[in-house]
């Protein structure tokens, strides 16, 4: 069996390690499977892509398509032109695609259109709000795909109400803490930790990119001086999305317990979440590693695509309203943050499911 697997921006990279380790050892154990590793090149900062190949021991992909950067429909345009001569060139037996990015989108309409199998690794996750370029993604992709490899019985679910027969799903766990797990050990303490004086439990983690959150400044500003002004003094690090830095270079915050620091790779970063004290976030990844890590996650967002975050895990949706923050804070430094579980099968071993499913 001839595999395409898809990378385009950094969630997919933590996802495709894991799957392509357990090839390679089914390779290893003289089964007939094998891949071509594409990265379309949506991300195109060193830090948010192509240290994930050298961190998570991925070999390095056998093209890169470029894409670069452009408007939403720049950038599918974009990446549909060039996987199509990809895959003409190239022909497998299934497309293998993650997440939810756009290049996990356009692959996929491009591969049904050359007549290939398509699998979507995370298939059925659902925050229901079109307003996310990502939802779009999803449900284009899961229209599509042959195949769904879920992390969550709520993901089956929804993809039986779209109609999906029951023996295209595949219930196999998270990917994305398969390669959490794989990597507890190898976590590595950020230059500026002992730098900053950072210490277990002592400081917060920021990340912001949402649009709902980022693209109104003054919006951003309100919810910069709520955090701010409401985790006690402690250190509030902030590793800032690109996307993010260009509006927040104009708001003229300037506080002495704000810390800006370039993106970092996955294991600095991971790093950092271990050891904080809580995450403050927009993303819905960090929250799955936050539930599995332990730590308290408060999410700015309206819905979340990955509820079992919030019914088993560590985290809580506290919406776009800066309003909230405050009350979620307090809430945390009273010690009453819940304890949170994890989810069944995010036990490390997805990506073994997946493989030993496909050689089946």
């Amino acid at each position: 069996m001839k595999l395409t697997i898809i990378a385009g921006a950094r969630p997919n990279f933590m996802k495709i390690a894991p799957v392509i380790h357990a090839i390679q050892k089914a390779q290893g154990a003289g089964k007939d499977i094998s891949f071509r590793l594409v990265h379309t090149g949506q991300h195109y900062d060193k830090n948010m892509s192509d240290t994930f190949f050298e961190e998570l021991n991925i070999p390095q992909p056998d093209v890169n398509l470029g894409v670069g950067g452009g408007t939403q429909a720049e950038q599918t345009a974009g990446i549909m032109v060039a996987f199509e001569k990809e895959l003409m060139a190239h022909p497998a037996d299934l497309v293998v695609v993650v997440g939810d990015v756009t290049s996990t989108m356009a692959c996929s309409i491009v591969a049904k259109k050359l007549c290939t199998k398509v699998a979507h690794i995370e298939a059925g996750i659902r925050s229901w709000d079109l307003t996310m370029p990502e939802e779009i993604n999803r449900m284009v992709t899961d229209a599509l795909a042959d195949l769904y490899f879920t992390t969550s019985e709520v993901a089956n679910a929804n993809l039986r109400k779209l109609g999906a027969r029951p023996e295209q799903i595949q219930f196999v766990g998270n990917v994305m803490i398969d390669t959490l797990l794989a990597n507890l050990d190898r976590l590595r303490k950020p230059a500026f930790f002992d730098e900053m004086g950072l210490t277990e439990k002592s400081y917060l983690v920021l990340t912001m990119h949402r649009p709902a959150n980022v693209d109104e400044s003054s919006k951003l500003k309100r919810t910069m001086d709520e955090i701010l002004g409401n985790v006690r003094g402690l250190p509030v690090i902030f590793p800032i999305h690109p996307r993010t830095a260009r509006i927040f270079k104009d708001l003229g915050i300037d506080a002495p317990n704000l810390h800006i620091v370039e993106p970092l790779g996955y294991l600095e970063f991971n790093y950092l979440v271990r050891h904080c004290k809580a995450v403050v976030t927009d993303s819905g990844g960090i929250t799955e590693e936050t539930t599995v890590m332990g730590v308290p996650c408060i999410t700015l967002r309206d819905n979340t695509e990955r509820p079992e975050t919030c019914t088993v895990g560590t985290n809580e949706l506290i919406g776009t309203n800066p309003d909230a923050i405050q009350p979620a804070l307090d809430k945390l430094f009273a010690d009453n943050w819940k304890k949170g579980s994890i989810p069944e099968l995010w036990d490390g071993h997805a990506a073994e499911r997946i493989v030993e499913y496909l050689v089946r």
